[in-house]
């Protein structure tokens, strides 16, 4: 690869990598902006966080759909329609005259990330050269881990100087801006094989992927059982106006973007202690905010603490579903990214019956119990030895039984 191609393939990555912040940004910048969306739209704080469940659950299904669907079309033309349609749903969301508006324009949004995260994530390897490959997907995975902990304060601080209306449009701009870099950058990325719903199942035959997939629900589900309501618990039991809101959850955000790089370290040297510890660091500190609201420095604490290990996650479980199939990338980031959305819903839902039924702390105390859990069977499956590799089907290698010690 010569150097102008190879500074055109890493500008491109740079492009697919603001693509997938944009859009991850865009799915959990209303969880900041729930009181405000809430109050302007005449609906309760509970069915307000029903957006992130109309989002997860588009985002499931599309993200396996979108990747069979597409599977012989050039990559690019891709990634290109799938940005668009962030820019559509992020422009309807901001104009939504009502709730049910809203919901529509957060239902197209799912369908973009779960389309664009499962294609976006492994094309590293087709813009950059062999030994820049693993460095070229860390920068495009950053970009959701870091989409994942600055949005709640953006949300926040959007809400706190203007209206949560805001907060899309600025959405919308920044999809354009990743939009124009990927029309300039993106190269012809042909389709190198066609990938059927067989071979996602086929996915699912292999040990490691299933622990990879059982872990990931557990964590997703503890984490936005608890993070759709911080702005909520903040405001209502810790009793502190916007301004500290905002500053709160910008700690958070900070420390989350610090812990999204230093993972990138332990995660070589130790996968399955670096995901054990953080989840169970996660959960300690999720069952201990309702326990210190009395205390704005304990709570900002806890909230670094809980963002540092956040930041770990996505990028840790990412890494795990990579290893367990490396040769169906697109086939193992699909069936991720449908986990994923899938318990960003549930974990949405089980978090809004909760508050509405039994309060917030209630909420934070059940989803540090989940999180905790996740932890447990992590550990204890992934510490078992793999049985030998047989043959597999549609081009998926089967591993019968669990799997082998990460390190």
């Amino acid at each position: 690869m010569t150097q102008t191609s190879d500074r055109r393939g890493w500008l491109g990555v740079l492009s697919v990598a603001l693509g997938s912040f944009v859009l991850v940004l865009s799915e959990f910048l209303p969880i900041g902006l729930l009181p405000s969306i809430a109050d302007d739209l005449h609906v309760s704080i509970a069915t307000a966080g029903s957006m992130v469940v109309a989002t997860g659950l588009a985002g499931a299904v599309a993200a396996p759909v979108v990747t069979v669907l597409t599977s012989r079309l050039d990559r690019r033309i891709v990634l290109w329609s799938l940005t668009v349609l962030l820019i559509v749903a992020d422009v309807a969301g901001a104009l939504a005259p009502n709730f049910a508006v809203l919901v529509a324009a957060r239902v197209l949004l799912g369908v973009g990330i779960g389309g664009f995260w499962a294609i976006g994530a492994g094309i590293a390897g087709r813009l950059v050269a062999e030994p820049s490959v693993i460095r070229a997907t860390s920068f495009i995975t950053a970009g959701v881990s870091v989409a994942t902990v600055v949005s709640l304060p953006l949300g926040a601080f959007v809400a706190s100087v203007s209206t949560w209306r805001v907060a899309f449009l600025i959405g919308a701009v920044l999809g354009a801006i990743a939009l124009v870099g990927q029309l300039a950058m993106l190269p012809r990325i042909p389709s190198l094989s066609r990938v059927r719903f067989a071979t996602l199942g086929g996915l699912l035959t292999i040990s490691r992927a299933r622990v990879g997939l059982i872990g990931t629900a557990f964590v997703f589900v503890a984490q936005f059982a608890a993070y759709t309501f911080v702005a909520p618990y903040l405001e209502d039991v810790v009793k502190v106006d916007g301004q500290t809101v905002t500053l709160a959850l910008l700690v958070f955000g900070v420390a989350g973007i610090i812990g999204n790089f230093v993972a990138g370290s332990t995660l070589s040297r130790n996968l399955l202690g670096t995901l054990g510890v953080a989840k169970f660091v996660l959960a300690g500190a999720v069952i201990a905010l309702p326990f210190l609201a009395f205390s704005i420095t304990g709570v900002f604490l806890l909230l670094a603490v809980w963002g540092f290990v956040w930041g770990a996650l996505p990028l840790g479980m990412q890494t795990w579903m990579a290893k367990a199939a490396p040769s169906a990338s697109e086939s193992s980031l699909a069936l991720f990214v449908t986990t994923i959305q899938l318990s960003i819903a549930a974990g949405s839902i089980v978090g809004s019956v909760a508050v509405s039924g039994l309060g917030l702390g209630f909420d934070f105390g059940m989803a540090g119990v989940i999180a905790a859990a996740g932890a447990v069977l992590l550990i204890t499956l992934g510490v078992r030895r793999p049985k030998p590799v047989s043959g597999g089907r549609g081009g998926v290698p089967v591993v019968t039984g669990a799997v082998e010690v990460p390190c």
